[in-house]
């Protein structure tokens, strides 16, 4: 009869259930592939003389038939069975091994004689498996995996022999030997074959459900653990333990008694290879009941308590941390099991002194394990305070007093003591927790007086200490060779506290002269160290700390005074480049920024130093590199400042890159956050939904929804989701008229921010009128006569703002107009004075090329110059004539006349061969040179000189 695959029925009814085992498949129904007869094996294992032929098949016939077989011979079979594959067993014959050892375990409960031939055949799985073709693996896979998986069905057999021979071939799987013997035909498969046979069959599922056949039996409990804890290093065999609820089972039961030891280790070693191959959340749940949680109480109590050796303290530490990740789950049971309770005693037992019993004669002998269970304890500590029930454990177990233990400056470490390294990250790991409980123990911090040790402590840590920190440890990162990890933690502790707001905290803070002291802190630490991460965090935290003190008391932003004005601006000069370079400076300039409105504004003093300062111009120049999530910040900082008459004219004074005036960059900010909205415009910017003149994309989307009247509507979120409101605000404060800097873009945009106010007040009335509708409510005659008359005032506004937009347009595309006329009236009078030019030496050149043009121009000069003489003369008056007659030039006749017609770089100069050369040196043309052609006239003459 044809094999069922595996059922899908869970594993514990196959275990439990009284029915006779599953079958796997009859050789008699086996695939073709099969044909090869075992007689095939038989062959290639002629080398071996002392192996007889055995039919599997008539085995199998005699153990089904048991009553009429005799028990003698069938022994007999089953001993030449395993006789002649004490080498290995070939994958085609898997099947029938299966079948034939299934047989025998159905027989051991009436004939104990069985109990050795199946673990004889049982023995026989530890062994290689054969392929006889490349292809039997695949052939075979669905066979051998049956096999397998019928092996862990086996652990129902009441037999303790099959059970611990069951266990040692899984765990032999995972420790294969290689194959004693090689044979020419069959080829030896590798232990992965096995292993990913035993995944696929989900032998791990049913062996953690064996454990329930087991529970008096501690040898086999044993053996199943220690099988399942070389099963669990897989992936999917820990999916499989997983179904079977394995960690709950094995966690239950770790402190079972066990002369051995054994049992709570491997138990503890199989939760901590389920965590590392399977989900934590899931195993954390299953952990997370009564019984689990106590049983790890009972085990860690016993282990530190009674645990001497160096194993103990391993396997102490270990369930420690798996208790730490239960802790961690809200819904676990850790105060109910009185778990949470002893754990904060042990983890303060050292620094306060108790008279609890369990602690009386408890020491640690500082080794490495002690240190890691005094860190995983203190860890502990920081998981239980997340729940708020425990906060009276913790005050009842002193533990700010154990932690404040650690606040003070590093000591030398005695004989008997922790190193110098473990020393620090003891104190760190202290600290850190200490930011975590402070806050949810109050009163306890102030009976400590964490405010005065804390401040002392952060003086050491500025202090010219020759201490010098090992940075080993992860709350040591960044402060190897300097102290900066012990104010990073010092500063968090102080910054977890002062975000409370406790006003009695906060006020014996600054009596104690914290303000000066932490804004010390702040430039020592920009003055001697290197913008790294841990510095920047530090400083980051010292203004966090100084905005909460001082935010809403005018007193201690005097107390801040110039001093800190004078250190806020250095961290305002931050270049672009940093700002997302991941060490931290969009966090540091965030809480400057913040500083700067919570300790600045609001005190005059202060506001009028940091305008001579010229911080204003600093926001400005911050503002212009529209970093998103800073520039909401940096407007509402300057919406305050306009409150002080003397910012408006700083801000009209500014100027960024190419000129820009600030009102040109709110104006800019504006257009950039409605495009962002998705609010309507042209091309020109102009309005295009006259009822709605602001809405964005996002809003519209919305809708209107009725909602109570003490809920913001989406129009009124609107102003605080956005920078419109601030820019309004800051172009208000400077006047909307006579702003500099601003194009017709410009003013067609401050037409809009100029009737912002109109158009949001007009808004609301919409969605008030849209609320009514969708509530099917009719306001009474005249208040709908008055909505209406409203909606139309503010329909009109929106058209009157178009309307301006329009005449601004038109306006500048009249004067663009105006003055491209007059840069061609420009071009053209240039074109004019060029042709007279060429005109005039076309005539220059006409005269001294032509004679006859010559002499008609020297006419009509003569002519001209006569008509421009007056008629009439004075009687007894002498005419001198001013012209030499008989020249033929048309220019002004002088005592000397010099005509160049050829350049005096190839000539030398016009006076190069005369006597006046030896007198004078020429103006340009290099040394006087003597050129042929040059000749000088007649002594009577020498007033002239003709050139050729």
């Amino acid at each position: 009869m044809a094999s069922p695959a595996r059922p899908e029925a869970s594993a514990t009814s196959l275990l439990l259930a009284p029915p006779a085992i599953p079958k796997l498949r009859s050789p008699s129904c086996s695939s073709r592939r099969e044909r090869l007869s075992d007689s095939d094996f038989s062959e290639s294992l002629k080398q071996d003389n002392h192996l007889k032929s055995v039919d599997l098949n008539h085995v199998i016939k005699l153990l089904e038939e048991t009553e009429s077989s005799n028990s003698e011979e069938l022994l007999q079979a089953l001993k030449n069975v395993v006789k002649r594959y004490d080498s290995g067993i070939p994958l085609k014959e898997l099947t029938r091994i299966s079948k034939i050892l299934n047989l025998c375990a159905e027989k051991i409960q009436d004939h104990r004689d069985f109990i050795e031939p199946t673990c004889e055949i049982l023995k026989l799985y530890r062994l290689p498996f054969y392929k006889k073709k490349l292809s039997d693996e695949v052939n075979y896979a669905k066979e051998a995996q049956e096999s397998i998986a019928q092996l862990g069905y086996l652990m129902r057999v009441p037999c303790s022999q099959v059970r611990i021979q069951i266990c040692k071939c899984v765990i032999s799987f995972y420790h294969a030997e290689p194959p004693k013997k090689e044979f020419e035909v069959y080829q030896p498969l590798s232990a992965n074959y096995k292993r990913k046979m035993v995944e696929l069959g989900g032998l791990a599922e049913t062996l953690v459900l064996a454990l329930a056949l087991v529970e008096n039996q501690l040898t086999e409990k044993l053996w199943i653990i220690k099988t399942l804890q070389h099963l669990s290093t897989s992936e999917a065999n820990c999916k499989f333990m997983m179904k079977a609820e394995a960690p709950k089972r094995l966690c239950s039961h770790m402190n079972d008694a066990d002369v051995t030891g054994q049992l709570l280790f491997r138990s503890s070693e199989v939760l901590w290879n389920l965590l590392e191959n399977a989900s934590k959340e899931e195993i954390v749940t299953q952990l997370s009941n009564l019984e689990c949680v106590h049983a790890l109480k009972e085990a860690f109590t016993n282990l530190l308590l009674r645990g001497s050796r160096h194993y103990d303290r391993q396997l102490r530490n270990d369930i420690l941390v798996i208790s730490t990740l239960i802790a961690q789950n809200p819904g676990a049971p850790m105060i109910e099991t009185g778990f949470a309770k002893q754990l904060i005693l042990f983890a303060t037992f050292v620094e306060v002194k108790s008279h609890n019993p369990l602690v009386k004669g408890l020491k640690l002998i500082y080794t490495n394990e002690d240190f890691e269970l005094k860190k995983l304890l203190l860890n502990m500590l920081t998981v239980l305070a997340k729940d708020l029930c425990t906060v009276q454990l913790l005050h009842d177990g002193r533990v700010m007093l154990a932690l404040f233990y650690y606040v003070k400056q590093h000591e030398k470490p005695g004989v008997l003591d922790w190193s110098e390294a473990q020393h620090e990250e003891l104190q760190l790991h202290a600290i850190a927790t200490l930011a975590t409980v402070a806050p949810l123990l109050v009163e306890d911090y102030m009976m400590c007086q964490g405010n005065t040790r804390l401040l002392m402590f952060l003086e050491w840590c500025t202090s010219n200490d020759p201490f010098v920190g090992q940075g080993n440890s992860f709350h040591g990162t960044g402060g190897r060779g300097n102290k900066l990890s012990q104010m990073r933690y010092c500063l968090r502790v102080l910054s977890s506290v002062v975000s409370l707001c406790d006003e009695a905290v906060n006020l014996d803070l600054c009596d104690q002269g914290a303000i000066n002291q932490l804004l010390g802190t702040l430039q020592y630490t920009a003055k001697n160290y290197k913008e790294e991460a841990i510095v920047l965090e530090i400083q980051t935290d010292i203004l966090l700390i100084l905005s909460t003190l001082c935010e809403n008391d005018p007193h201690r932003k005097e107390l801040l005074g110039w001093e800190g004005v004078d250190t806020l601006i250095p961290f305002m000069k931050l270049d672009a480049k940093k700002f997302y370079g991941g060490l931290g400076h969009n966090r540091l300039l965030f809480s400057t920024l913040d500083c700067l409105w919570c300790c600045v504004m609001g005190c005059t003093i202060l506001e009028d130093y940091f305008l001579e300062k010229e911080g204003l111009f600093l926001l400005l120049d911050l503002l212009v590199l529209n970093q998103r999530n800073v520039c909401n910040q940096i407007l509402g900082i300057l919406v305050e400042f306009c409150d002080n008459p003397k910012a408006a004219s700083h801000i009209n004074v500014w100027r960024g890159k190419k000129e820009q005036t600030a009102a040109n960059l709110l104006i800019n900010l504006w257009r950039q956050e409605e495009e962002e909205l998705g609010v309507k415009h042209d091309k020109a910017g102009r309005i295009v939904d006259l009822k709605k003149p602001l809405v964005g994309r996002f809003q519209a989307c919305q809708g209107v929804t009725p909602m109570p009247a003490s809920c913001p509507t989406v129009a009124i979120m609107d102003v605080a989701e956005n920078m419109r409101a601030k820019i309004y605000c800051i172009i208000c404060k400077l006047g909307f008229e006579n702003l500099p800097g601003l194009s017709a873009k410009d003013f067609v945009t401050l037409a809009i921010i100029r009737r912002y106010l109109d158009f949001k007040v007009g808004e609301i009335w919409d969605e008030v009128c849209s609320e009514l509708k969708e509530e099917k409510f009719r306001p009474v005659s005249p208040d709908q006569e008055a909505m209406q008359v409203i909606t139309q005032t503010f329909e009109n506004v929106g058209k009157m703002v178009v309307s301006l937009q329009t005449e601004m347009l038109e306006s500048q595309h009249y004067q663009e107009r105006q003055e491209e006329r007059k840069n061609y009236a420009k071009i053209q009078s240039l074109h004019k004075q060029k042709e007279m030019v060429n005109k005039s030496w076309e005539n220059f050149l006409t005269r001294t090329s032509n004679y006859e043009a010559l002499k008609k121009a020297k006419k009509i000069q003569e002519k001209s110059i006569d008509e421009s003489r007056t008629k009439a003369r004075q009687p007894n008056t002498t005419f001198h004539p001013t012209d030499i007659k008989n020249l033929n030039t048309t220019i002004a006749a002088g005592r000397l006349v010099t005509v160049e017609s050829t350049p005096p770089e190839l000539t030398g100069g016009p006076l190069a061969d005369t006597e006046l050369a030896l007198k004078k040196l020429p103006i340009r043309g290099g040394a006087l040179q003597r050129i042929k052609g040059v000749k000088v006239m007649e002594p009577f003459k020498k007033d002239s000189v003709s050139v050729k």
